[in-house]
């Protein structure tokens, strides 16, 4: 419910500094879809294998998740803004490099497996830091709003810019796409020089440690905060639990229901309409007992998730996954915005990337679990995945401090 005594609180837009973050990264995200449309496209111009297609797309997520809780080591150690500076860069050198081979006519197969590598790897390094840059060029009560214009911008590009970059990627080839999204870095960085570095708290003693010992400490820190430690897990669950069924679920159901790919691009289009929705949403709204409206979101989630594999009506499975997408958008912002709240700033990193970790990381193996559960029964795929979240979540509503978070 809306907090009626509170004052205003700026939008973040009018802060400056996270006006030229937004842009930037807006400009850089839209470049991004030209390379995950032409990169797909041009390995099944190459080699006609899915398998290949899928071992390039796993070259990217292994390093993404080994290395994320890394990432956020060093952020605490150096300048967050500094690693996403070279991490841009560093993309940005990537998709150039593979432009001018397409150009030469020279490209060879070990090249893509290099490029997935070098942005998994970057992944790892920069997802940490833009979570710790971010509560430094914004005021404490502009965190919500800040993340949920991000995370809505972020959704918005998905759902617009592809059919562009595809009609793009048709009329002048995938190197001209790489090289769009080569300069689209360049945004990006242009933003990232113009902002100060966030002052490092004199205390962290973070530079001093190796980085295992750096990772033990952001562990131990966690793990010592009950209502940060039930959260990280809701969470976690909650992630794993969609992205497998979503992304292998849907599509089996849509076949094996309608028979229809026009179905399946609506069934999508729902989900990710409702998570557009509840982006926003999560930005415009001002709640009192936020603990309880998150856990109450969560059953939701679980109970959605549960009843979807058991539908058969195309109006109804949309409905659902409107409510999945906007209830799990909502949560995810007003979490992330609450972590960084709570958080010390000489901790960030590393509490961020085991966040990161715990839902980006895990996510090729719910994939991967999902495949072979849906092969088994789709609807009990769904079932158990509304059941893990509901399990979760009263694991969660089980802890006070979680119940009293507002």
């Amino acid at each position: 419910m809306p907090v009626g005594n509170s004052p205003v609180v700026e939008h973040p837009l009018r802060n400056r500094a996270y006006r030229q973050l937004w842009a930037g990264g807006t400009i850089s995200s839209i470049g991004d879809q030209f390379y995950f449309v032409a990169l797909p496209w041009l390995v099944l111009q190459l080699t006609g294998s899915s398998i290949t297609l899928g071992t390039i797309t796993m070259a990217a997520a292994i390093p993404r998740a080994a290395l994320m809780l890394f990432g956020g080591a060093l952020t605490d150690r150096i300048s967050p803004r500094r690693i996403m500076m070279t991490t841009a860069l560093s993309r940005a050198l990537l998709v150039a490099a593979i432009s001018v081979l397409l150009w030469e006519h020279s490209l060879k197969l070990w090249a893509l497996y290099a490029l997935a590598l070098g942005f998994g790897t970057a992944d790892a390094f920069a997802i940490p830091a833009a979570q710790s840059f971010l509560p430094s060029i914004v005021a404490r009560e502009q965190l919500a709003a800040a993340n949920s214009l991000s995370q809505s911008t972020a959704q918005l590009t998905t759902m617009v810019a592809p059919a562009p970059a595809g009609l793009f990627l048709k009329a002048f080839g995938a190197a001209w796409a790489f090289f769009i999204d080569a300069v689209s870095f360049l945004f990006i960085l242009v933003a990232l020089w113009r902002l100060p570095d966030p002052v490092k708290p004199a205390a962290s003693g973070a530079a001093r440690k190796n980085m295992l010992k750096s990772i033990a400490e952001g562990v131990r820190y966690a793990n010592k905060d009950t209502a940060l430690r039930s959260l990280m897990l809701v969470l976690a669950v909650l992630n794993f639990a969609i992205a497998g069924p979503a992304g292998i679920g849907i599509a089996y159901l849509a076949k094996q229901e309608f028979g229809s790919a026009t179905t399946f691009g609506l069934l999508m289009s729902a989900l990710a309409a409702g998570g557009l929705a509840g982006s926003i949403l999560a930005g415009l709204t001002k709640q009192r007992k936020r603990g309880l409206w998150m856990l109450g979101l969560c059953v939701a989630i679980g109970l959605c998730l549960a009843a979807f594999g058991m539908v058969h009506s195309l109006a109804a499975m949309a409905a659902i996954l409107a409510l999945i997408g906007g209830s799990s958008a909502f949560v995810n912002v007003q979490l992330i915005a609450w972590f960084q709240q709570r958080i010390e700033p000489a901790m960030m990193g590393r509490v961020m990337s085991l966040l990161m970790f715990s839902s980006v990381g895990l996510m090729p193996f719910s994939l991967a679990i999902a495949g072979f559960a849906i092969r088994w029964s789709a609807s009990g795929t769904f079932l158990a995945a509304g059941a893990m979240v509901l399990l979760v979540t009263l694991l969660g509503a089980m802890s006070k401090p979680v119940r009293e978070i507002d």
